[in-house]
């Protein structure tokens, strides 16, 4: 696939395009509904088809359900009115790695359900999970980075509208959307909320127009960021137990580098599972079945510094691969050499994690941490950019070790 050149897949679909509009199509509800009404009649809705594209990120883990309704009801109506559908990827875990045009038609025959490289693989790499409160870092990454480059490939700067597909409960979004955009020329548009659809308006309009309720649109890695909606997340996660099991595995691999990296702030998602409820115990197993295959041991280090002004700066961290077998054997070894050196160790008997503290987090800045952990062999090697050189800095004299490395 290329990796940053644009490269249409029809003929006269080219970066000089007489486009002037865009619509975001996330395939939830909200951005459906939009879609799926302004195609009854385009005109009146100020939409000139053969100048608009829509447009898809692909995460990489969408709800299969998701996806099956898509590609039955809506990749029908596109291309019934020869809308054109550009489905776009990332390459890699930096900008520098580039994009993919998946797919670039006015009549799109399938949904891509992921691209050379999905949010599920640089979450895993890097061994963490996905972000809850505050920015929404992951969706950024997954969705807007992507969209933006597009964007900026094909209008180059030229005045264009982006319709979103916020709804009217969500007005503060819109202000943010404003504020944040970086594509020059670029103006939002917010249909739903001119119209004063609220997420019942936007169910009940799908639910009459193709007569099933269209599910919220969401990366199976994370939930809704309200608790409310956790109860229909667990759900979700029981009629797939297959996904509960992968998303398990990410969440036990991420506390196994930090225990702080639960999914839900202050709980995990394995606290929700009773393994005595059959529905929650196949959930497990699948968990079980994820764990069954290499691990690895981890050389873990973190860095919690404070800015010249005081200011509290980013964390900075490395991680090493210094081992690989089998979670037993690895847990074993790391449990035997740290209690002949008096290091403080953990084990989890459950699911196999080991962890040694060579240096326990403190209470405040400026400190470090550093750990010997097992898990699951997914997580890549990497180091923040000048990171021996402030450990260094901030570790003064020999730092303690165990002979692991």
């Amino acid at each position: 696939m290329p990796r940053t050149a644009y490269t249409p897949s029809l003929p006269g679909l080219s970066t000089t395009d007489d486009l002037d509009t865009v619509i975001n199509w996330g395939l939830g509800a909200d951005s459906t509904a939009y879609l799926a009404r302004m195609l009854t009649d385009p005109a009146a809705h100020g939409i000139d088809l053969e100048r608009t594209a829509v447009l898809y990120m692909a995460t990489g883990s969408e709800w299969p359900e998701t996806r099956l309704l898509c590609e039955e009801f809506m990749l029908p109506l596109l291309r019934e009115h020869g809308v054109r559908f550009v489905q776009l990827a990332r390459n890699g875990h930096l900008k520098s790695d580039g994009f993919t045009v998946l797919d670039d038609s006015r009549h799109p025959e399938r949904l891509f359900a992921r691209g050379p490289w999905t949010l599920w693989d640089d979450l895993e790499s890097v061994g963490t999970v996905p972000q809850q409160a505050g920015t929404r870092k992951c969706s950024l990454w997954a969705k807007g980075d992507v969209g933006d480059w597009w964007l900026t490939q094909v209008f180059g700067g030229r005045p264009f509208r982006q319709i979103v597909g916020f709804n009217a409960d969500e007005r503060g979004r819109t202000t943010k959307d404003t504020t944040n955009s970086k594509v020059p020329g670029r103006t939002g548009v917010f249909p739903l909320v001119s119209w004063g659809w609220g997420r019942q308006q936007v169910e009940d309009y799908l639910l009459k127009r193709f007569g099933v309720h269209w599910p919220k649109s969401y990366c199976t890695c994370r939930f809704p960021v309200s608790m409310g909606a956790l109860p229909a997340h667990l759900e979700r996660m029981r009629s797939h137990p297959e996904i509960a099991g992968e998303v398990l595995r990410l969440e036990y691999t991420a506390m196994s580098l930090n225990p702080n990296a639960k999914l839900y702030g202050r709980r995990t998602l394995l606290e929700f599972f009773d393994p005595a409820a059959p529905r929650d115990r196949a959930c497990l197993e699948a968990f079980e079945r994820e764990l069954d295959m290499p691990w690895a041991l981890y050389h873990v280090r973190r860095l919690f510094l404070l800015s010249a002004d005081g200011e509290q700066r980013p964390v900075m961290r490395s991680t090493e691969r210094v081992d690989l077998g089998r979670p037993q054997q690895l847990a074993r070894r790391l449990i035997s050499i740290s209690e002949r050196h008096r290091v403080e160790a953990e084990h989890d008997p459950v699911y196999g994690r080991a962890r040694a503290w060579i240096r326990p987090r403190a209470q405040g800045r400026p400190m470090a941490e550093e750990l010997f952990a097992t898990a699951p062999a997914r997580v890549i090697d990497k180091q923040d950019k000048y990171f021996e050189r402030e450990w260094d800095a901030l570790i003064s004299g020999p730092a303690a070790q165990l002979p692991l490395a």
